[in-house]
């Protein structure tokens, strides 16, 4: 090839790699922009409270206990601002509505761990290295841990529809593993590790059709193990 010819496709190349990165950065920025003022007119709006904002319904913000399965959410996503941003504004706000939370560390009625507590307290951990963050998650995964059943091997998901399902376990659990994983490598204690292993084991075996789509709900038999039900119960149809 003719050298000024290559030069000049080089060249091309590159500053079209250079527009499309400018253009990314560009956007990134935007949104971060657009959330920072979201997220400061909620805090306006809700004040010192000891719920957390959830979702927005019919144009109305929506708090929630801790005990919902989103409460980690919000105080996740402000510490992802303070971590973009540095700004102290954002920890502030962070660390009031990630100890709204706390308590759940003890409740052993949900599987929804990691969505709360890792979301939460696992980003105040890893960006500020406060010990008692890492003592109330590693409390949070022993209290995970207790909904094992080591006939099934999974981790109960809900204690709900009792007509429906003995021991339910939802594919969305697996979200929750991460907490367990951490648990390990921060204790050194393997059960925790061990535990997530049989789970996303058993979830690997059961959960999935030949199409590799999966399924919401599979059912157990406690006494066995075996697999009593594959169905949905947030979705069109169970082959859905």
């Amino acid at each position: 090839m003719n050298t000024k010819l290559f030069i000049a496709i080089a060249g091309i190349v590159l500053l079209s790699a250079c527009t499309v990165t400018n253009e990314k950065s560009s956007l990134v920025d935007r949104n971060i922009q657009t959330a920072s003022l979201q997220f400061e007119g909620v805090l306006d709006v809700i004040g010192d409270t000891n719920l957390n904002p959830g979702s927005t319904r019919n144009d109305e913000l929506d708090l929630v206990p801790s005990r919902s399965w989103i409460s980690g959410f919000f105080p996740g996503s402000l510490w992802y601002m303070f971590e973009h941003s540095g700004d102290e504004k954002w920890k502030d706000a962070a660390v009031h509505f990630t100890m709204n939370v706390e308590k759940e560390k003890f409740n052993g009625g949900t599987h929804d761990m990691g969505f709360k507590m890792f979301c939460s307290f696992g980003n105040a951990y890893r960006l500020t290295g406060v010990k008692n963050y890492s003592d109330i998650l590693i409390q949070s995964a022993s209290t995970l841990i207790t909904r094992f059943n080591p006939t099934v091997g999974c981790i109960r998901s809900w204690d709900h529809n009792t007509d429906k399902w003995d021991y339910p376990v939802i594919i969305d659990n697996m979200m929750n593993l991460e907490l367990l994983f951490w648990a390990t490598r921060e204790t050194g204690d393997s059960s925790y590790y061990n535990i997530a292993l049989a789970h996303a084991e058993t979830t690997l075996k059961n959960h999935f059709r030949e199409d590799n789509s999966s399924f919401h709900v599979i059912a157990y038999d406690t006494l066995t193990g075996d697999v009593v039900k594959k169905n949905t119960h947030q979705g069109y149809a169970h082959e859905s």
